[in-house]
């Protein structure tokens, strides 16, 4: 006697056209789950981790410069103040500012009213679409920036060779605060070596 294995003619023969049908789509369909999907989305997702370091190399570089501009401003300012004498300053920033991208926004609504005999029903549906604007002037298509905040100080210090003098400290710290957004404990004034 012949011992049968799990496979046979005998067995196939049994299944009806539906069952090997069926059967067959539900094999195609696990290929399809088990297929590794490196598609545009794996793509999508390395490019904003490149755009991203990017901005934040250039973010930072832009802090650095705006920092060192009114640094600069201010110590030509305040060394031509009376009593300060040869100054430097030392501003920090809390942030980098701030970038807000003009967006094209679509909305759109629907409301449906159905009455079948006794029973209403009301469906509303709604969508919520948002675009980034590009500039078609430049190659790359730069987004067009609706508004952009400069960073925020965080804190001044000052050296002067007047800085011992308390008259000239307090017109040192009045000229800072007249000029930028600052608590007066955050600005700091000390003579010069």
């Amino acid at each position: 006697m012949k011992k049968k294995g799990w496979f046979s003619l005998e067995k196939i023969k049994g299944i009806s056209k539906n069952q090997l049908f069926i059967g067959g789509l539900a094999g195609i369909l696990l290929l399809i789950i088990a297929m590794p999907a490196d598609t545009d989305k794996n793509k999508e997702q390395n490019m904003p981790e490149k755009e991203s370091s990017e901005k934040t190399e250039q973010g930072a570089e832009n802090k650095i410069s705006y920092g060192r501009e009114l640094e600069r401003k201010l110590e030509q300012i305040l060394g031509e103040m009376e009593g300060v004498g040869k100054v430097e300053v030392m501003i920090t920033l809390k942030d980098d500012g701030e970038r807000i991208l003009d967006k094209d926004i679509t909305r759109s609504s629907q409301e449906v009213s159905e009455e079948d005999g006794t029973v209403k029903r009301n469906t509303r549906e709604s969508q919520y679409q948002e675009e980034t604007v590009f500039s078609k002037e430049t190659e790359n298509g730069q987004p067009f920036v609706a508004k952009e905040t400069t960073p925020q100080i965080e804190g001044v210090l000052v050296v002067a060779e007047g800085g011992e003098n308390a008259k000239t400290v307090k017109n040192i710290s009045d000229a800072v605060l007249a000029l930028f957004p600052v608590e007066v404990h955050k600005i700091k004034v000390v003579k010069m070596n």
